[in-house]
């Protein structure tokens, strides 16, 4: 009885020091999902100096949203620029990770490589675009340096153009979250029990048998959680296009993304259509990692 009464007593205080994440997670992440549900079936926004709402329409918010082509130009234009920063991502993180993983290699000054491939990530997103925004302006170094080097004739306007915008989207993307990527795998490699690859070498496999064989085969569990991860967050990319393109999603509304679009709801104060477009946002980012994780757990 006084050994049952100790684990209680021992249980007591870590339910005491779950109390401020539970708080916290209710007051920035419950309340506001609920909210934001209930928001999505009332008809809530500003006309002019007048308040319309909040009045009960069900469904219709949705209804308008998904029969608008601009939701899904804007699900497209994220999908693409997340998937041109992701593949080049994951490439190189592996790369790196299997690097810095190896022994055999005796890489020299490793700390000091995973130190600086690390801290772009540590950089703000609006700094990263701000700073590029100024390098790739028709009045930049970029421009200046192409011109004195004969590679172009005239000044290129790189956020002019669809693609170009798109790829520095996506090449900023790129560099803020590698180093992220790359300790990520480099840890799961490291925890592959190094016996396996004596065995393989032992055997006669060569570096890229070894590689494709038990590697990344053993890597699964770790490249399905960044997949799915760096999935939820190319849907949530905001801060860059919106800074880059100075709030337009130009040229051409190529590089407006679903959030950026959520974001005019909200400042024009469409609580509902706000609402609703972040409930089918959820049902989207949702439908998708699941879709990933069934097709990537196999079960060998």
């Amino acid at each position: 009885m006084k050994k049952k009464s100790n684990v209680v007593k021992y249980n007591k205080w870590g339910y005491i020091f779950l109390i401020p994440f539970v708080v916290t997670y209710l007051i920035f992440s419950l309340i506001p999902l609920v909210t934001t549900f209930y928001n999505s079936f009332f008809e809530c926004y500003q006309s002019g100096l007048n308040q319309i709402g909040p009045n009960f329409v069900g469904l219709e918010n949705f209804k308008k949203l998904l029969s608008t082509p601009d939701i899904w130009i804007y699900a497209k234009n994220t999908i693409i620029m997340w998937i041109m920063g992701f593949v080049p991502q994951i490439i190189v993180s592996l790369v790196l990770a299997a690097w810095f993983s190896d022994p055999s290699l005796r890489l020299k000054g490793q700390r000091f490589f995973k130190t600086v491939i690390y801290l772009p990530n540590l950089i703000m997103a609006s700094a990263f675009a701000m700073l590029f925004f100024t390098l790739f302006s028709t009045t930049g170094p970029i421009n200046d340096i192409l011109l004195n080097l004969g590679i172009i004739t005239e000044r290129y306007d790189f956020i002019g153009h669809v693609w170009s915008t798109r790829t520095l989207i996506a090449f900023m993307n790129f560099i803020m979250w590698f180093g992220n990527t790359t300790i990520l795998l480099m840890a799961g490699m490291m925890g592959i029990d190094p016996a396996l690859f004596e065995a393989a070498q032992v055997d006669g496999a060569k570096p890229g048998q070894i590689f494709f064989q038990i590697t990344l085969p053993l890597l699964r569990p770790i490249l399905v959680y960044t997949l799915i991860t760096s999935l939820i967050g190319g849907l949530q990319m905001f801060d860059v296009p919106q800074i880059l393109t100075n709030q337009t999603g130009n040229p051409s509304r190529s590089c407006m993304t679903l959030i950026m679009y959520l974001n005019r709801h909200l400042l024009s104060k469409n609580y509902g259509m706000g609402g609703a477009l972040s409930v089918i946002l959820f049902i989207i980012t949702g439908i998708l990692s699941i879709i990933v994780y069934k097709i990537t757990d196999k079960k060998d």
